[in-house]
């Protein structure tokens, strides 16, 4: 009986590029968050944590604050002004606020 010893081969590396292949695209699956998205996401969650506090203090006082410093000392709301600025801008206290957040 004949072998090719060339036609024997080649199943090994078309394996192990199919294994690869397939380990890339769970792995991708799996952890699909990049640090662009993570920063887009605490970006979100900052504004979010910012809006979910002046309305609390909305539903509790009957005015939206004034100002983040009265958000902080009222009810504890901590933003790491290193890595974010905050815009906060009050048209009247019965409006919400207008909300920015940029990472620096």
């Amino acid at each position: 009986m004949y072998v090719d010893k060339k036609r024997k081969k080649w199943p090994g590396p078309v394996l192990t590029a199919a294994a690869i292949l397939i380990v890339v695209c769970v792995w991708r699956c799996v952890f699909p968050v990049s640090g662009k998205d993570m920063d887009e996401e605490s970006v979100r969650a900052v504004k979010a944590a910012v809006e979910r506090c002046a309305l609390q203090c909305y539903v509790v006082e009957g005015a939206y604050p004034s100002g983040l410093s009265y958000l902080t000392e009222n009810y504890g709301l901590q933003i790491n002004e290193k890595e974010f600025y905050v815009s906060y801008d009050i048209f009247a206290s019965n409006v919400p606020p207008a909300v920015k957040v940029i990472r620096r």
